[in-house]
């Protein structure tokens, strides 16, 4: 099963930037649609973005859409998320997952108990 480690997270002003990666290992990573999901404290785990294992097919949250972007390098087995515009809302701990074949919607309902996650970085916008 492949493992994640997320990175990239940390404190930036409404408005501001960030790129969080997720580094895979132990697995073929080309094999994989991966996913990006949030938790705010207090609130339910939510879907952000899906990118399919060739990085043509993509999906997003309408919440994100137009101010995130889903990319993926398979020959460094990572995985991105470029954040623009961030508000306070998108305050969250970011997690990155990845299951094997699969479509980009279906990871967008990913129980917590299926697939491979990582643990997670913190981003955290200021208004």
């Amino acid at each position: 099963q492949v493992q994640l480690v997320e990175s990239g997270g940390g404190l930036v002003q409404a408005g501001g930037s960030l790129r969080l990666s997720c580094a895979a290992s132990g697995g073929t990573f080309s094999r994989y649609t991966m996913g990006w999901f949030r938790q705010a404290p207090g609130k339910e785990r939510e879907f952000v973005a899906a990118i399919g294992w060739s990085g043509s097919s993509k999906y997003y949250a309408d919440s994100v859409k137009g101010r995130f972007t889903i990319s993926r390098d398979n020959a460094k087995n990572t995985v991105y998320l470029q954040m623009n515009s961030l508000k306070p809302e998108d305050t969250a701990v970011y997690y990155c997952a990845a299951r094997a074949l699969i479509t980009t919607q279906a990871m967008g309902v990913l129980p917590p108990n299926a697939g491979s996650w990582g643990q997670g970085t913190q981003v955290t916008v200021s208004s």
